[in-house]
């Protein structure tokens, strides 16, 4: 993905939080950061979330546990400005991490690279230590597996009022409980 230019740029984020609403089946998923006095909430598919977590666990295992009990050191400070509260549908996410600061940097963009009037849209981009990327990663995995679960067969999600899974020809209606 080529560079995009960020419209707000949060800074140090004091708390980062994988939300979800809704009950099975019909959640809806966010992002939350909160930095100085602004606040993001970053709508996300569950797929994208459960990517987000996937791929912050592999990095902070994959950087140790030196880079755990190292200091972090946000690049940018907390939002100063005015408070402002921004609230959006992520198209697309893109994750960083800056080994001087040993901190990983989320950028969530409204609209997609190929639209022309992506200049328009909101962007979002704030600073994570190692321990909130951590923190994230399991909260964000936890949220994305407290859903319906799966089909043995099918690996489709099992509504609480039964599946009927193709695998099977629908000759067998699975439950939950």
């Amino acid at each position: 993905m080529a560079e995009r230019e960020v419209r707000y740029k949060l800074g140090a984020a004091r708390t980062v939080a994988a939300e979800s609403f809704g009950r099975p089946g019909r959640r809806t998923f966010r992002l939350a950061a909160e930095a100085g006095r602004a606040q993001s909430f970053i709508w996300l598919e569950k797929e994208q979330l459960f990517q987000l977590g996937i791929y912050l666990q592999q990095a902070v295992q994959q950087l140790g546990e030196s880079a755990l009990n190292q200091e972090s050191a946000p690049g940018e400070a907390p939002w100063t400005g005015d408070a402002m509260e921004q609230d959006f549908q992520a198209r697309q996410m893109q994750l960083q991490y800056d080994r001087e600061a040993n901190c990983f940097i989320v950028h969530a963009f409204e609209g997609d690279e190929d639209d022309p009037d992506s200049g328009a849209q909101t962007s979002v981009s704030f600073w994570m230590t190692m321990a909130q990327s951590a923190a994230l990663a399991s909260q964000a995995l936890s949220v994305c597996a407290s859903g319906r679960p799966p089909c043995f067969l099918c690996g489709m999600p099992i509504d609480p009022d039964g599946h009927r899974c193709t695998r099977a020809n629908g000759h067998a209606v699975f439950e939950t409980g």
